[in-house]
């Protein structure tokens, strides 16, 4: 949900019907809109894309220590494993733009949902951690695309349904991330106790989605116009200006984003709060393991902190936009996750559940950020280029927390080292978060 609720926050300032200038066919040629009659085959492809876009993170979690087990894996290996999430969003995230400029976004998404099948679908096969790790890169760099690019599909699709169709992609990822973490232990377990179909049945839903998500590619081609010279090569609408990239520069000259304090505060902010959250999603069910709670209930104790984000993802932004101040919200999601990690550190297994929710509402930290970028820019253009820089600069921020969870927790023996790190992360995050909440634009210079 990267981007879904940032696009949401553009299209609140630029009106639900306004031009798009991020989304153009291959040529400069704008994709149709969605005919009436058959609006819903586009919208079922929209859907199974996103629901594609987590199961490769979530669904390993309850079975790492399977994997590490039967690859050889060290926790050092493990921890850049759940670290490579937020650094495949941050690398290959930032190629999709000029990937959809000459080939087009549908096509793009259509290459990302077969990297990701593909991946998902090579993993159970690897015979060693190196086969793995290039697997599971190949599956996080289709979902990188993906992420960038699914917002652009909706306003370029759906010009009169922006709104109800950004909610629906983001039920259904949120729906695929849960599902994955709740699903994946059962159904290993009913295949026989073997990890590697457990893993590789996230692949069937890629296939469908990749069926559906066909007509969306064809029905771009058919609009495109290769010989046409529009604006899609030399206007402010196409070439190098799509996709929120130099036509931002072009429409906002004075903003310099990398001089702006708040910018930066964002960044750190996003930062900080993705670092929790794929620590939560790589580490969390091995946490609760190694207290002892079986591998099912470890799963579905992920899915309930993931799936809390579905509700927080639509709540959360509309109490955010009323306050004056977004400081104080940002610190009760914090000092959640410290909750959370005291409970993890004296009753791991007593008070479980009571953990995984205020774990799953300091996830809600997410959606908070996501907002405040859209907060913290006067036009569409400078919300591009805030969103482009805070979640970029957050993303790299993020890779090195779960690789130091693991290893700090192969070499302890133990989850106290950490967990305190992850504390005093949270502590950060808190900090940053009160700073990050005051009212302030980035078109201002602050």
């Amino acid at each position: 949900m990267a981007d879904d609720l940032t696009a949401a926050t553009t299209v609140r300032r630029t009106g639900e019907n306004a031009p798009d200038s991020v989304g153009t066919a291959p040529g400069g040629t704008a994709a149709p809109a969605v005919s009436r009659r058959l609006w819903w085959l586009p919208a079922l492809g929209l859907a199974l894309v996103a629901f594609n876009l987590r199961p490769a993170i979530t669904g390993l979690g309850p079975l790492l220590a399977e994997v590490r087990s039967a690859l050889g894996m060290s926790g050092t290996v493990a921890g850049l494993l759940t670290s490579a999430p937020a650094l495949c969003f941050a690398v290959f995230g930032s190629a999709a733009p000029r990937l959809a400029r000459r080939w087009g976004a549908a096509a793009v998404v259509l290459a990302g949902t077969a990297a990701v099948t593909a991946g998902l679908a090579l993993r159970p096969l690897a015979g060693g951690t190196g086969g793995f790790l290039a697997a599971s890169a190949l599956a996080l760099a289709g979902i990188a695309a993906c992420n960038v690019l699914l917002p652009v599909i909706v306003r370029q699709r759906f010009p009169g349904r922006t709104g109800t169709m950004t909610g629906l992609y983001s039920m259904a990822l949120s729906l695929g991330t849960a599902s994955a973490a709740a699903l994946t232990v059962p159904v290993t377990e009913a295949l026989g106790g073997d990890w590697r179909p457990g893993l590789g049945m996230w692949a069937l839903p890629g296939a469908l989605a990749l069926l559906v998500w066909l007509p969306a590619v064809r029905g771009t081609r058919r609009a495109a116009s290769p010989g046409a010279g529009g604006p899609g090569r030399s206007g402010k609408r196409g070439g190098r200006g799509g996709y929120g990239g130099r036509a931002g520069d072009e429409a906002e000259p004075g903003i310099r984003i990398t001089r702006s304090a708040t910018a930066w505060t964002l960044g750190v902010f996003f930062g900080f709060q993705s670092t929790a959250a794929y620590i939560t999603m790589g580490w969390l069910p091995q946490i609760f393991r190694d207290a002892g709670v079986p591998a099912s209930t470890a799963g579905l104790l992920l899915a309930v902190t993931m799936g809390l984000s579905i509700p927080l993802s639509f709540l959360l932004p509309r109490i955010a936009a009323r306050l004056g101040h977004q400081g104080p919200l940002a610190a009760v999601l914090a000092l959640c996750g410290l909750g959370g990690y005291a409970g993890l550190w004296f009753a791991p297994a007593q008070g479980a559940w009571v953990w995984v929710v205020l774990l799953g509402v300091s996830n809600g930290a997410f959606p908070l950020a996501l907002t405040l970028i859209g907060m913290r820019a006067r036009t569409g253009a400078g919300v591009v280029r805030l969103s482009a820089f805070a979640q970029g600069t957050g993303y790299l921020i993020s890779v090195p927390g779960p690789l130091l969870v693991g290893s700090l927790h192969q070499h302890t023996g133990g989850w106290h080292a950490p967990l305190a790190l992850m504390a005093a992360l949270m502590a950060a995050q808190l900090a940053v978060g009160l700073l990050a909440g005051r009212d302030r634009y980035v078109e201002d210079g602050g």
